[in-house]
């Protein structure tokens, strides 16, 4: 990992491609109910929110690993997101 402003960067592009990818979702599924969706959305906002918190943590005794760690969870969690997009369908 080069520095934490690149992991921060890319946990804001990664989940932000989620919420648009969600979005695009919705545009071209009008007549599709949205709870489904809206509930990915929020949790992309929490995830990001809760990586973020973590990322900013000084408190932590190894903070290479602890970035690691972060690094692995954002692919873990965005993952798991866009499996839940492919679900809509």
């Amino acid at each position: 990992m080069a520095n934490i402003r690149d992991l921060k960067k890319d946990i804001n592009y990664v989940l932000g491609d989620i919420i648009e990818a969600v979005y695009v979702w919705e545009l071209h599924n009008p007549d599709k109910d949205t709870k489904k969706s809206e509930a990915i959305i929020d949790e992309a906002i929490s995830t990001f929110d809760d990586l973020i918190a973590k990322v900013n943590d000084k408190q932590v005794e190894d903070r290479k690993s602890h970035l690691k760690a972060v690094n692995a969870e954002l692919e873990e969690k965005g993952k798991g997101l866009i499996d839940k997009i492919n679900a809509l369908g």
